[in-house]
């Protein structure tokens, strides 16, 4: 028997024009989707900045772990797609913070684009509890 399927939508303008959900638990496993610095109102948070984005995006999928009756001790794995990782230490430092001890299998990743040109990192993660 399949588990059920439990969705979380964040209104991201992209979730219902591509046809995804911000996150999904099955059983015990949770998997977030790739997030973006997006603001409320669509726009990119913070233009070209991999601090302020990547506390943004951490905002953005803890958002959607509470709703999934979680937080972010579930997460297990995290993958970091960056388009500048010279700037490693700017993603590193905000990662460090906002997990507050976690410290989840991480992998960063250099990428050529994102969805955006001022979107400068994209954070998926996966979980489990």
């Amino acid at each position: 028997m399949q588990a059920a399927l439990t969705r979380v939508y964040s209104g991201s303008p992209w979730e219902q024009s591509v046809g995804y959900c911000r996150a999904i638990r099955t059983g015990n496993t949770i998997i977030v989707s790739g997030t973006v610095a997006v603001n409320d109102d669509g726009t990119p948070h913070a233009p070209h900045e991999p601090y302020a984005q990547t506390r943004c995006c951490y905002e953005i999928i803890f958002k959607a772990l509470k709703e999934l009756q979680t937080n972010h001790t579930c997460i297990t794995r995290v993958r970091m797609f960056v388009t500048d990782i010279a700037r490693s230490a700017d993603y590193a430092k905000a990662h460090t913070e906002i997990m507050q001890g976690h410290h989840p299998c991480m992998t960063m990743v250099e990428v050529s684009k994102l969805i955006l040109p001022e979107f400068v990192v994209e954070i998926e993660v996966e979980g489990s509890n």
